[in-house]
This record gives structure tokens, sequence and C-alpha cells, in this order.
């Protein structure tokens, strides 16, 4: 099989077509991040409830469709690392206390460079292709989610993630659920639980 020369040079270099690949990379949303109190001992926390801030005597707020379906996958996630949502008034291990934003923003998409390689018979074909810049309007949600430590009024967990959102209506549930579970990949296992 002889391949004409630029395409041999090509395949003979793979560090070139890394960085092409490299160079070429995909938009992406930003990963969860979450910070840890050091000085957390979380093998004394198994309860968890959701701390509503409100004044006592005050009248509860509704609980929306959307504070619902984030509750839902929080406790979910809680409960696969072994955590128990505690009945409401009962005294819980950790308090949860979550926020929501939405924010218009611009989203551009990087530079693409596609390489194509080819061949039939004793002949072979390389190609190359490119993509210029492009910026669009976007709407992105964040969940910001903080566990505190009720025995020494302090937070010992926090963490925020990000997701496009639909221009119409409220969050699908499985976007939550997936974005919910990156978000606490990183919180602590209880004992005993595989993780």
């Amino acid at each position: 099989m002889n391949r004409p020369q630029s395409l041999r040079a090509f395949l003979a270099c793979p560090g070139l077509m890394l960085a092409v690949l490299l160079a070429s990379g995909c938009a992406s949303t930003p990963p969860a991040h979450s910070t840890r109190d050091p000085q957390a001992n979380f093998s004394a926390f198994s309860t968890f409830a959701w701390d509503n801030g409100q004044q006592a005597g005050t009248p509860a707020q509704p609980l929306s469709i959307l504070d619902s379906n984030i509750r839902t996958a929080i406790g979910e996630e809680l409960q696969r690392k072994g955590y128990v949502e505690v009945a409401a008034g009962a005294s819980p291990s950790l308090f949860l206390h979550y926020e929501t934003a939405a924010a218009e923003k611009i989203k551009s998409n990087p530079f693409r460079l596609g390489i194509g390689v080819g061949g039939y018979g004793s002949s072979g074909g390389a190609s190359v292709g490119m993509s210029t810049p492009a910026a669009r309007d976007v709407r992105e949600g964040t969940l910001v989610l903080r566990a505190v430590d009720p025995m020494r009024n302090a937070e010992v967990w926090n963490g925020r993630v990000s997701r496009e959102l639909s221009r119409d209506g409220p969050p699908d549930p499985v976007l939550i659920k997936n974005a919910v579970g990156e978000l606490l990949q990183k919180f602590p296992v209880r004992e005993g639980k595989p993780q």
C-alpha cells in the first residue's frame, strides 16, 4: 500500500494528531465544585433535615414543584450515601439549605478543527475542516447546597453546580437529578456504605 507523502507524514506524527484533537475540544458545562470543612467529623453525621430558614411561628411557604424535584434528587443521593432524612420536628445531625439562581449568559462555541483520513486500495487521502467561533445567548441555572452542623452552628460542606436550562418552563427532573448527582459526588459516604 503506497500512501501519499503528506498522509504518511501526518499519520507518523501522533503528537500533531493529539494537539489538533485537543485544540478542537468541545464546549462543556463547568464541573461541580465543593468544599468540605477539614475539622468536621462526618462519621458523627447520619441524619439530615431541610433548613427552611423561617422564623418560629410564621407560616411555611408552599413547596414549589421545582423545590420538590430538587429536594427529591438531593434526598435520594444522600440516602445512597447512607444518610437518613428525619421527620419534621426531629433533631437531625445535619441541616441542608440550598439556593437556586438563573441568569442569561453569552456562551461561545470554540474554534473547531476536524481531520479526516481515509483510503481505498492503494489510494489515500486526508482532509481538514475548520469552523469559526460563534456566540449565543443561553439561560444557565445554578444550584448551591450547604450542609450545616447544628451542634457547632457551622457549615461543614458546600457545593455548587451549574447547567444550561431551556428557555421555557422549569428544569427537567432528569437534568436536576444528573446535576445533583455530580454536585454530591464528593459528599462523604457514611462508613459501611459502598461507594
